[in-house]
């Protein structure tokens, strides 16, 4: 069988390299001049560093899978700390351990000096969707919302908890109950003799050379400058029209999986699934931008970086020490810094030159860390339309979408706008896709 994969990141690569490794014929097209989408090294400061995504999530099995099975086993790396911090009231205060931002040991908590006000109240848990900030006010106050978990999720989605939903951003809080603060405490408590499995891995030269390997290893024909521009049925198979407007090239398939954000597949679904195009068409993204600042010498930094909560209104929403938190990059005998600007809303940073954006991270990283040596470098990643927002009521988006797609024969979905925006995530939700689609067919 012959199937046209549309998107050439993660999740479309790794729906190529499932479909490879059993049998079938795979044509990937991508309209950037890159495949790997929001995974991409490059360098800066004469240092190979991630641009874009700089870890998976290790205790989901999925990415860290795929990153064994393509040969990269050897290049799998976990952090020296993730100790981070929260620059908040004047200070980078020490992280406490937390479910989500929601305390597990409210000694720690009271000890960072984060949050003056802390509230483990047992509410029902309602039946509907609601957000986070809805069920974290009600359960343990506003300014735990404000001070920890927005800073936390907001590292995840750059949303904000007022307007992200808790069953599809935020499971793991709707799983503590009715008293999240008490559930936590006692899960910690319970959880203390356990061993401590890494939460997360990297690799040396960073996750962006993954998409290269996946590619090489799923056998598929990758085009990239290839816009697809139409997808349609054709007979029992399908038609898809790609490439430049004055050289529009016919692709024949008998499956399509898009792998598109969610703008790009609500175009392409328009015709053959509509209800998932009007679905789709609605989901908001945030646009961020990273800011990479690399020193010549070494400068001390404590810690894997900090989160900054928006109620501080600082310009850097987090930034990672990444020479202190990857043996890899500390190996190249330089400082690295990664600063993040910008969250859902919030376009006006992202609308300053890349001068003006690295001299405002700079004149924020020197309030919170001191003053800088000056860079050897710096590096401006834009991420337009970076992240989904999964608002209340994702779900039920979701399951329109999934519905009108599989009235479409042959036709599969997946990305980071369905299950989640992590890189485990969604090569779990691009394997997925592949299973519903070879069942359909029966292959």
């Amino acid at each position: 069988m012959r199937v046209a994969v549309v998107g050439a990141g993660i999740a479309g690569l790794t729906a190529a390299w499932e479909l490879g490794r059993r049998g079938h014929e795979v044509v990937v097209l991508d309209g950037a001049d890159h495949i790997g989408g929001k995974l991409l090294s490059g360098h800066v400061g004469g240092v190979q560093l991630d641009l874009g995504a700089e870890s998976v999530l290790a205790r989901r099995p999925e990415a860290v899978g795929l990153i064994e099975a393509v040969g990269l086993a050897d290049q799998l790396q976990h952090p020296v700390t993730t100790r981070a911090g929260v620059w908040t009231r004047g200070a980078i205060r020490p992280l406490p351990p937390t479910v989500l931002g929601v305390p597990s040991d409210l000694e720690a908590l009271a000890a960072s000096g984060i949050v003056d006000d802390v509230r483990a109240e047992s509410v029902p848990v309602p039946d509907q969707d609601v957000s986070v900030g809805e069920f974290v006010t009600a359960r343990a106050g506003r300014e735990v919302l404000q001070r920890l978990v927005e800073p936390l999720l907001g590292g995840v989605y750059a949303g904000h908890a007022d307007a992200l939903s808790l069953r599809a951003a935020a499971p793991q809080l709707l799983a503590l109950g009715d008293d999240p603060v008490t559930a936590a405490v006692a899960a910690r408590a319970a959880a203390s003799d356990a061993p401590v499995a890494p939460v997360f891995a990297g690799l040396v030269g960073g996750v962006g050379t993954l998409p290269q390997a996946v590619a090489d290893r799923s056998g598929a024909e990758v085009r990239t400058g290839s816009t697809v521009r139409l997808v349609e049925r054709s007979g029992d198979g399908w038609r898809l029209l790609t490439g430049p407007v004055g050289d529009v090239e016919e692709v024949r398939a008998d499956a399509v999986v898009v792998a598109t954000p969610a703008p790009a597949t609500a175009r392409l679904l328009a015709e053959v699934a509509p209800d998932a195009a009007f679905a789709l068409a609605g989901l908001d993204y945030a646009s961020v931008a990273l800011v990479t600042i690399v020193l010549a010498e070494h400068f001390e930094l404590a810690g894997s970086g900090f989160l900054v909560p928006p109620v501080d209104d600082r310009f850097v929403k987090a930034a990672t020490f990444s020479s202190t938190k990857w043996a890899w990059v500390a190996d190249s005998g330089r400082t690295v810094l990664r600063a993040s600007v910008g969250r859902a809303g919030e376009s006006r940073a992202l609308q300053l030159g890349d001068g003006e954006l690295v001299d405002r991270v700079l004149a924020n990283l020197a309030e919170a860390v001191g003053r800088l040596p000056r860079p050897a470098d710096t590096h401006v990643q834009r991420w337009g339309g970076a992240l989904p927002q999964y608002e209340v009521g994702h779900l039920d988006r979701v399951a329109t979408v999934r519905s009108s797609v599989a009235s479409a024969r042959g036709l599969e979905v997946c990305g980071a706008a369905y299950d989640g925006v992590g890189i485990a995530a969604v090569v779990a939700g691009a394997q997925a896709a592949v299973t519903r689609l070879l069942d359909e067919l029966g292959d």
